[in-house]
């Protein structure tokens, strides 16, 4: 298990109740059920919508169980964001 800071934003944040996190997390799937464990409820529901970032990365379309974590690394969970 690696330990990564998990960066919530805009309504991602809001429902967290914290702006970033630390957890442990071989995976992407892995700090997403982590992160739903802490803070259940509307969480859950903002993070159907998101996309994410691991160091930088873009997840896109690849399966979160597939996506691997590396020790002191970096998850942004990005909700969609209005304007232009």
């Amino acid at each position: 298990m690696a330990k990564v800071t998990v960066r919530y934003w805009a309504a991602a944040k809001a429902a967290a109740g914290v702006a970033e996190e630390t957890l442990e997390a071989a995976t992407l799937a892995e700090a997403l059920d982590a992160a739903r464990e802490r803070h259940p409820g509307e969480l859950t529901r903002v993070l159907r919508r998101c996309s994410f970032l691991v160091d930088g990365d873009p997840v896109g379309t690849r399966e979160h169980e597939t996506v691997r974590l590396a020790e002191g690394g970096t998850v942004e969970v990005l909700p969609p964001f209005a304007g232009g």
